[in-house]
């Protein structure tokens, strides 16, 4: 491995870490090559992420989105990704050199940036079918291509990655719902905020009564639905692979019982782990994932 390609490694571990705790905690339990890669796509769709949660105008970000697809249409379209045009930019540098590596097929990609367009145009779900084909393509389909840098011994592991990444997905959907409405995103189903008889007037002023309870705990129990099948991916992944799924669901699992334990209030303060939380959760989900 070349120094400029070492230093673009390094330089995604760092965005990696100072960015997000909770999936730092779970990359560094897997082995090196492996944690370097998924730290590289990290650092990619993050750019992707901030670039639709950006306050730009719409068309703008479109364009921006509309690029970085291109970007990785040149990553595939190049036998070795140092050909492709990408400057000094250390995170494509690393992206493209993990594409090589595990032959991550390209649609996963493109399926994600599919899911942040979707963001950019609906603000409203109208039946979890419809947020489904969201939350697989800003998670499910990041669940595949982690799948691909884990390794797996059977194709049934791909759905139990999509189930993972949904599950994650409606958890930050759960946790996020203050902040969303301040960008005036609803996520959960219309359909099921009616059939719980609570509106979108008493979303937006935050009230937490009975109707919102039995809402949220629908959503909760949807999610670890999502949960229980989702980790059913564990047996299809080599050991040295199963603790980084197992932590970041346990991490995830526990934010669902931080919400619970509120009454269901995620207006007052977000919710979230400490530091030792997730480093006591990342331990005992790490030893348990050698036995699944």
């Amino acid at each position: 491995m070349s120094a400029e390609l070492r230093g673009a490694y390094r330089h995604c571990c760092e965005e990696t870490r100072r960015a997000a705790s909770n999936f730092y905690f779970a990359f560094a339990t897997l082995p090196r090559g492996r944690r370097e890669a998924i730290y590289a796509v990290y650092a990619l769709l993050r750019r992707w992420d901030e670039i639709a949660d950006s306050s730009g105008p719409l068309e703008g970000k479109r364009r921006a989105l509309e690029g970085q697809r291109e970007l990785i249409r040149a990553l595939y379209r190049e036998s070795t990704p140092v050909h492709v045009d990408i400057g000094d930019d250390p995170v494509l540098l690393a992206a493209g050199d993990v594409i090589r590596r595990y032959g991550i097929p390209r649609r996963y990609f493109e399926e994600v940036l599919e899911g942040l367009e979707l963001d950019l145009r609906k603000r409203r779900y109208r039946t979890f079918e419809e947020l489904r084909k969201y939350c697989y393509g800003v998670a499910g389909a990041v669940g595949l291509i982690s799948l691909e840098i884990f390794g797996y011994r059977d194709l049934r592991a791909k759905a139990h990655a999509v189930d993972l990444g949904i599950a994650m997905q409606l958890t930050n959907i759960l946790r996020d719902l203050k902040e969303d409405l301040e960008r005036d995103r609803i996520y959960l189903p219309q359909e099921e905020l009616e059939r719980f008889g609570y509106s979108e007037e008493e979303l937006h002023q935050q009230l937490v009564n009975e109707q919102f309870r039995e809402l949220m705990r629908f959503q909760v129990a949807r999610a670890r639905e999502h949960f229980q099948r989702g980790l059913r991916l564990l047996r299809y992944l080599p050991l040295r692979s199963r603790p980084c799924p197992a932590v970041l669901a346990g991490i995830y699992q526990r934010v669902l019982e931080r919400i619970e334990a509120r009454g269901y209030d995620v207006f007052s303060s977000r919710v979230g782990l400490s530091p030792q939380e997730k480093l006591w959760t990342a331990l005992r989900r790490s030893a348990a994932s050698l036995w699944a």
